[in-house]
């Protein structure tokens, strides 16, 4: 017989897409051919691509699971929500290898920030899911919109850029990045989501 779905098997099943993402993007390095220092040295922007990528899928998974606090059920509408946004995830590992193969060329980076792009639209979709049709704070859910629609645009101006400039382009995406080193917003610790029924 089915279990039914809870928020709780929702966020561990999604960890699972998270662990096996991580594990694909390992998967991609490839040591230098020389054994020299110089030679991974050369290998720059492939290492590039991997800490950009790595970070990357650390912070949407944490804001991920600071999202998730506030869910009570885990309706049909949040689990197809969830799964494009794990699917826009599993675009990453080879936007990164195409990228780093490439040598941070206009197209692929455009396609990598694109790929920022898609990831920071369904994630607004979580928002509206989790924070905006829910009891959140009228704060949480101003600056959690704001913060995510800005970032929304500037993935969409950085896959634009990367077309004449590539590396501004991975800059203006590693830029956005850092505003969600911090999940919640000011002033959201000291009210925490109501606790889920079992």
């Amino acid at each position: 017989m089915l279990q039914r779905a809870t928020p709780e098997r929702l966020s561990f099943f999604s960890d699972a897409i998270f662990a096996v993402l991580i594990t694909v993007l390992v998967l991609e390095l490839r040591p230098p051919e020389f054994p020299t220092f110089k030679a991974l040295l050369l290998l720059w922007p492939t290492g590039l691509s991997y800490a950009v990528s790595y970070l990357f899928i650390a912070i949407v998974w944490t804001n991920h699971h600071y999202l998730m606090r506030y869910a009570k059920e885990a309706n049909a509408r949040l689990m197809w929500v969830n799964f494009a946004h794990l699917f826009s995830m599993s675009l990453l590992p080879l936007a990164t290898a195409w990228m780093a193969v490439s040598e941070l060329a206009p197209q692929p980076v455009a396609f990598y920030a694109a790929v920022f792009f898609l990831v920071n639209a369904t994630y607004i979709g979580l928002i509206w899911e989790l924070i905006d049709r829910k009891d959140a704070p009228r704060r949480v859910r101003r600056v959690m919109r704001v913060r995510s629609i800005v970032t929304l645009c500037l993935f969409g101006v950085a896959a634009a850029v990367a077309l004449k400039f590539p590396l501004v382009a991975l800059g203006i995406c590693i830029c956005c990045l850092t505003v969600y080193l911090r999940p919640a917003p000011p002033g959201a610790e000291e009210r925490r989501p109501p606790a889920t029924r079992r």
